[in-house]
């Protein structure tokens, strides 16, 4: 099946009333995992790379994910889509671009408003040229560490901005903060539904939910019955992946043991991780 793009995924999600996983990874195994996911499922499913300001891009190069990334897309049963996460930059974007990203998500959201319109307004130029899709943010979706970040509303996403946002930019998908963040959450977020309502209501493109590792399930469907699209999963995944590695491993066969039987048979838990998030996301049973 071709590579589908980010939009039309969404697209068929909303239409759909399902929410598609968008899942972060970093290598190889954790790529070949989310797609064995998908297909064993038989649901859409966002294979995306988070560039990260230290860790990430010293330890792979991006081009070496889209590569790996867009093959097992291109070979799948079932659509998958490939996404950059998190530029923090233009020069980051613009990068993933060129690196065959087919699409990316630019984050000004630490910027002015006005700053992030224009770094926004500047990436989904570029990526307009070459058939990219962006995908952008507006509020402040902080850290899980922080307790202001998760509760203070004056982070969330403000509605009347958010349509200005989208179309003084035109980018493809919004990612939105409703009491939601980023990494392990120091305490249990609960989303603000109204403003996710009012959000879907008067915004065109379809909404981005990020930090959904750890986000109560009742809360994640109510999200998806709402028209939230794309949950993004980082957290849980690694130490999903990590779980299960810990779970096959032998400290007997410290001296004997092969790395990739270990890496095999370490698929299965992470695999039914995704799985298990993606019926989550599927309240309505969609397959194809």
């Amino acid at each position: 099946m071709p590579l589908v793009r980010v939009h039309d995924l969404l697209t068929h999600a909303t239409e759909n009333h399902y929410g598609v996983a968008a899942i972060n990874v970093g290598n190889y195994e954790t790529i070949k995992w989310a797609a064995a996911a998908a297909n064993q499922e038989r649901v859409p499913l966002i294979i995306q790379f988070w560039p990260g300001y230290d860790v990430m891009l010293h330890y792979i190069d991006m081009k070496h994910i889209a590569m790996i990334a867009r093959q097992f897309a291109e070979e799948s049963e079932v659509p998958i889509a490939v996404h950059l996460d998190h530029s923090w930059n233009y020069d980051i974007a613009v990068t993933g671009i060129r690196k065959n990203f087919p699409s990316v998500m630019v984050d000004g959201s630490s910027l002015p408003y006005e700053e992030n319109v224009a770094l926004t307004k500047s990436v989904a130029d570029v990526a307009r040229v070459f058939g990219v899709d962006i995908e952008a943010e507006l509020g402040h979706v902080g850290s899980g560490n922080s307790i202001d970040d998760i509760t203070n509303s004056d982070h969330y996403t403000n509605v009347d901005q958010a349509v200005d946002f989208v179309e003084k930019t035109g980018c493809g998908s919004l990612a939105v903060a409703v009491g939601n963040a980023h990494g392990a959450y120091k305490i249990t977020p609960n989303l603000d539904f109204d403003r996710i309502k009012a959000l879907r209501k008067a915004v065109s493109v379809p909404l981005v939910l990020h930090g959904c590792s750890d986000i109560p399930h009742e809360q994640l469907q109510e999200a998806v019955r709402l028209g939230l699209s794309k949950f993004n999963i980082a957290t849980e995944y690694f130490r999903a992946c990590y779980a299960s590695t810990c779970d096959v491993a032998d400290p007997a066969k410290k001296e004997s043991g092969n790395f990739i039987n270990l890496l095999s048979d370490a698929e299965q838990g992470a695999v039914d991780f995704i799985r298990s998030k993606m019926q989550l996301l599927n309240p309505n049973k969609f397959s194809l």
